[in-house]
């Protein structure tokens, strides 16, 4: 069995926030692969599928994302799912918009309160998959910029790269992560999305 984490804030005011990229992904991989309708519980909400031949629990927590952690902590405890079994699906500001990296375990938390909170209560070594949304520019915009909305240019970069993420999730859950960012990028390329000198491995 399988966890895979989308991090986000609850409620429509950060529903197409930069920072809640996470959710989006795993909504599609819900809406995609016909699991289960959405149920509240482990401070967050859940939805049990199949990705090939695994069995995936996908966990929203609810309880902002500076507290994700607790949500992980609860549902993995109850499913005796190991921590080389969850996997978290975030924005990332260090890759491209539209980019792609699965890391596991180590240090790349980069100031990101979800990754801190799910470290402080499981550990570090869970997979992550980053998923790129830019970077300002400046660390000062940084806060601004994640709880900003994508803007309106952005919909179709986004849309395709949740779409991508959902189509190849099964590779996630098999654990081929140079496969599945590679079949991710081929995917946001041949859209026109990344340049052709770009890889989708780590």
């Amino acid at each position: 069995m399988r966890l895979f984490v989308g991090l986000g804030n609850p409620g429509a005011k950060y529903a197409r926030n930069r920072h809640n990229i996470g959710f989006m992904a795993v909504d599609e991989i819900a809406r995609r692969h016909g699991f289960a309708p959405w149920r509240r519980r482990f401070q967050g909400e859940t939805s049990e599928g199949t990705l090939g031949t695994e069995r995936v629990i996908l966990l929203k927590p609810t309880t902002y994302m500076n507290d994700s952690g607790r949500s992980v902590q609860e549902a993995a405890s109850f499913f005796k799912i190991a921590m080389g079994d969850v996997t978290v699906f975030h924005d990332e500001l260090e890759l491209p918009p539209g980019k792609v990296r699965v890391k596991i375990g180590g240090g790349g938390i980069a100031g990101h309160n979800g990754l801190r909170s799910i470290s402080a209560h499981i550990g570090n070594d869970y997979r992550r998959v980053r998923l790129g949304i830019g970077h300002p520019g400046v660390k000062e915009l940084v806060h601004g910029h994640v709880l900003s909305d994508f803007a309106k240019a952005d919909n179709d970069w986004v849309t395709a790269l949740c779409e991508a993420v959902a189509e190849h999730a099964g590779l996630v859950a098999k654990g081929t992560d140079a496969t599945f960012a590679n079949r991710v990028h081929l995917a946001m390329q041949a859209k026109g999305f990344l340049t052709k000198d770009e890889n989708g491995k780590e």
